[in-house]
């Protein structure tokens, strides 16, 4: 849960891109309109970075920047959070508390993770926009209005979400006036030196500029290569370590490593992998050749589909450490769907 704060300066939108450029024109154009803004990306790609820039460039600078995550707080406990409450509302409101939009009024309130809100919070949320920022706290008969400038944060994609019944499009519409897209990090390579120039300097002053190891130009070109399925929060993790521990080179090392779902294999153990593989494929089973068998090629496609699903899940759920929320993140379907597909393919959590 985040507690209402004003923001302090955030940093700046860093890169050379061609993405980060037009990043940087649209804020420029729009910090000053408080039109409701979206911006999109990836998880880790620095959505929030871009809604404090925007901030920072607007005429509500020094009034409140409130951020609320909509995919960490249960449907009823968000309501209460974004719109408040009575005393008596509900049991164990024991006194009136102000919800995020009053908090945020004059100010910014950011709604991150848009896309995971409940589609009932969705409606009373449009009302909200549609009503110039009126509405109702829990437990009471009086309407308050809160003079707030929305900005939302998603890593999904809200068109196909309208599609599939899982978010509103009048909503999509009103919050969408303006659109910014922050590409993931693979998409710009280009923009990873300038990033790793500004995160070690920023480090080294945190670390009191104690003599570290700074990554060198064979690491950074490496590093460039990578495709960083964490975006900038991952490579900010991974400059850390750097920092911390030295040794850029075995660092790297580990991460390329981690980055392959199958060790390789070589020789004999090779091929007997690709013949148990191709066994299970056809669902052949005992010591019959396929020539000797009949086998459906839909099934075969079928068994073969469910066994990459299960090899690239249980790779994401290791490295997630089971967290299913962001591994669903990750790999771009919904928490149900994630679900599913553990309890169809049979995937098992390992002992600890």
């Amino acid at each position: 849960m985040n507690n209402p704060s004003k923001s302090k300066s955030g940093p700046p939108i860093v890169g050379v891109s061609k993405n980060i450029e037009r990043v940087r024109e649209l804020i420029e154009h729009v910090a000053s309109t408080g039109l409701n803004t979206v911006v999109f990306g990836e998880s880790g790609v620095g959505k929030e970075v871009v809604a404090q820039n925007l901030y920072q460039k607007s005429p509500r600078l020094g009034k409140p920047f409130i951020k609320i995550n909509c995919a960490a707080l249960p449907e009823g406990l968000l309501e209460s959070e974004l719109f408040g409450y009575e005393r008596g509302a509900f049991t164990g409101a024991e006194q009136r508390k102000k919800g995020k939009f009053q908090l945020a009024h004059s100010g910014v309130l950011l709604l991150d993770e848009i896309g995971d809100m409940s589609l009932p919070l969705q409606a009373k949320l449009l009302h909200v926009l549609q009503s110039g920022g009126e509405f109702s706290p829990l437990g009471s008969e009086k309407d308050v209005k809160a003079d707030t400038w929305v900005i939302a944060a998603t890593n999904h994609d809200l068109k196909k979400d309208i599609e599939e019944g899982r978010f509103r499009e009048d909503l999509y519409y009103r919050l969408n006036i303006i659109k910014i897209y922050l590409s993931p990090l693979r998409e710009r390579p280009e923009d990873i030196p300038p990033l790793i120039d500004f995160y070690i300097k920023e480090y080294a002053s945190m670390l009191n500029n104690r003599h570290i190891e700074k990554p060198g130009a064979k690491v950074i070109d490496r590093l460039c290569t990578y495709s960083w399925p964490g975006n900038v929060r991952e490579l900010q993790n991974v400059l850390k370590r750097m920092l911390v521990l030295g040794d850029c080179g075995q660092i790297v090392e580990e991460l390329f490593n981690s980055e392959r779902i199958v060790s390789p294999t070589s020789g004999a153990d090779d091929k007997l992998n690709h013949h148990a593989s191709l066994s299970k494929i056809l669902d052949l089973g005992g010591k019959n050749s396929p020539e000797n068998q009949s086998f459906s090629l839909k099934t075969a496609k079928k068994n073969a589909v469910e066994m990459v699903e299960r090899e690239i899940i249980s790779h994401v759920l290791g490295k997630t450490d089971w967290n299913r929320s962001k591994a669903s993140k990750i790999l771009k379907i919904s928490y149900k769907t994630l679900l599913y597909k553990i309890s169809d393919l049979n995937i098992i959590p390992p002992e600890k």
